[in-house]
């Protein structure tokens, strides 16, 4: 992993749209995030950890530009960063090899970036002749393997993973995780949201853990983790 600043976040808050109460006059606010800081070195693969509700999908969808904080400041030093959003546009209707253009370009790939990896992706989803069936025929275990296959071309600096290793059946989430590991020993950025500690301690160099919206810890991972589920769990980990 390098030293080069790719990301910086400082005090970022984001907020809900305001919801009045019935029968009140005052509306209350509803912090997803309310105080995150760290920084983000090209090349490093990084561990974000934390309970339901703490606010780490919110934080992906911040890093990856789609919320803008309410308070609090990120600066972006010339990085593209995607996220790995399984299954985004996919349409009953339309057969596989459709489906992984329609995803990919919403994904934010060019139609001929899709069309120079599309053998691979059906290679990569092991869907064989179903790609050529309409989705709405897949099972849903299918629908992943297409889903993860188109994902796992993006072209970024920076690519956010949403809890993408706990989908498919086990053959597959093994292999979804050596091709990961082959991104990761690139000078790409992988950002990992998992509720799964075992997950972060096996791939990641640096953990983040969030609380209630807020950065509650960062650094060496195994520390991190150790710390989260001695207040979480009631017990230190087993590392």
């Amino acid at each position: 992993m390098s030293h080069e600043l790719i990301i910086s976040l400082y005090s970022v808050g984001i907020k809900y749209p305001s919801r009045r109460r019935l029968f009140s006059f005052r509306s209350e606010e509803n912090w997803a995030l309310t105080d995150v800081s760290f920084n983000m070195y090209r090349g490093q693969t990084l561990g974000i950890i934390g309970r339901n509700g703490s606010g780490k999908s919110t934080l992906l969808r911040t890093l990856a530009g789609i919320l803008s904080p309410d308070k609090g400041t990120i600066e972006n030093f010339g990085v593209s960063v995607s996220l790995m959003s399984l299954q985004l546009g996919f349409t009953d209707t339309l057969n596989g090899w459709d489906n992984a253009v329609m995803s990919g370009l919403i994904l934010g790939m060019t139609r001929r970036q899709i069309t120079r990896h599309l053998d691979e992706i059906a290679e990569f989803s092991d869907l064989g002749d179903f790609m050529d069936q309409p989705l709405g025929t897949y099972s849903s275990g299918m629908k992943v393997r297409l889903g993860f296959s188109v994902a796992l071309f993006l072209d970024a600096d920076v690519l956010l993973l949403d809890e993408v290793l706990s989908v498919g059946d086990a053959q597959f989430r093994e292999k979804s995780a050596t091709a990961l590991r082959d991104i990761m020993a690139s000078d790409r950025t992988v950002v990992i949201v998992s509720h799964n500690p075992s997950t972060i301690e096996q791939l990641c160099d640096r953990a983040i853990w969030i609380e209630k919206g807020a950065t509650r810890m960062e650094g060496e991972v195994k520390r991190v983790l150790e710390s989260y589920q001695e207040c979480v769990l009631g017990h230190p980990g087993s590392h």
